[in-house]
C-alpha cells in the first residue's frame, strides 16, 4: 500500500498544481476525473494495441544502435503514447462545452496525461521498489506532465482557431518530439554520460510549459483585471 502512495503522489500533486493555476473559470470536477481515468485506463489500451503493432514491425535487432534506438524512442514509445493521449483530449475533451478557453486545453491534456502516467508509475514502482518511485518522481512523472502542458497549449488555442487542424497536430508534433528526446537520451546509455541529455530535455520541457501555463492565464477570456 505504501508503495502505491509513493507511485500516486507525484501525480496528485501535479494535478493539484494544474488545477489551482485555472485561475479564472474552474473545469468540473467530474468532467477532470473522466479524462483522468480515461488516461489511465483508454489510453493504456490504446497504447498495448500500437506497440503490438510498432513492436512487430519496427523491431530492436541491435539494442547498440542508435538508429533502431531513435525510431524505438521517437516512433514506438513516444508517438504512440502520445497519440493515445491526443484522441482522447481531441474527441471526448475538446468538443465539451466546459472547454471554453485555451488554458483548458492545458488541463485537460495533463489530466490524461497524469491518468496515463498514474498506471504506468505504479507498474514501475510495484516492480522496482521505492528507488523508482523517488526517481521517477522527479523524472518520468514531471516528463509527462510537460508532454500534456506542450501538447495542451497548442490543443487549447486550436479549439478557438480557425487553423484547428495545423495547432493540433502542432501540440501533439511537440509532445512527441520532446517525449521521444527524453527516452532517446535514455536509450543510448550505452554512450558514456550522453544520458545527460534527458535531464536537460525536461527541464527545457518545464521552462516552456511554465511559460505557456503563464501565457494562457494571461490571455483567459475570464480575466477580469
Amino acid at each position: 500500500m505504501n508503495l502505491i502512495l509513493c507511485a500516486v503522489a507525484p501525480i496528485f500533486t501535479i494535478i493539484i498544481y494544474i488545477y489551482f493555476h485555472d485561475k479564472y473559470e474552474k473545469e468540473p470536477v467530474g468532467l477532470l476525473i473522466a479524462n483522468f481515468l480515461f488516461g489511465a485506463i483508454v489510453s493504456i489500451i490504446i497504447v498495448t494495441i500500437l506497440y503490438i503493432f510498432t513492436g512487430r514491425f519496427l523491431p530492436i535487432t541491435d539494442e547498440y544502435s542508435i538508429w533502431q534506438q531513435f525510431i524505438q524512442a521517437f516512433v514506438v514509445v513516444a508517438l504512440s503514447e502520445e497519440f493515445s493521449k491526443y484522441v482522447i483530449v481531441k474527441y471526448f475533451a475538446q468538443p465539451k462545452k466546459a472547454f471554453n478557453e485555451p488554458y483548458d486545453g492545458i488541463i485537460y491534456a495533463v489530466m490524461v496525461s497524469m491518468g496515463f502516467a498514474c498506471t504506468e508509475n505504479i507498474l514501475y514502482v510495484i516492480q522496482g521498489g521505492y528507488g523508482t518511485a523517488i526517481l521517477r518522481a522527479f523524472t518520468a512523472v514531471p516528463a509527462h506532465a510537460t508532454f500534456g502542458v506542450l501538447m495542451g497549449y497548442f490543443m487549447g488555442l486550436a479549439k478557438f482557431s480557425n487553423n484547428r487542424v495545423k495547432l493540433n497536430i502542432i501540440g501533439l508534433f511537440l509532445a512527441v518530439l520532446f517525449h521521444g528526446a527524453y527516452d532517446f537520451f535514455l536509450f543510448i546509455g550505452f554512450i558514456p554520460g550522453i544520458s545527460i541529455g534527458a535531464f536537460v530535455s525536461l527541464i527545457i520541457g518545464i521552462i516552456l510549459s511554465k511559460k505557456a501555463i503563464r501565457r494562457h492565464q494571461d490571455n483567459s477570456t475570464f480575466k477580469t483585471d
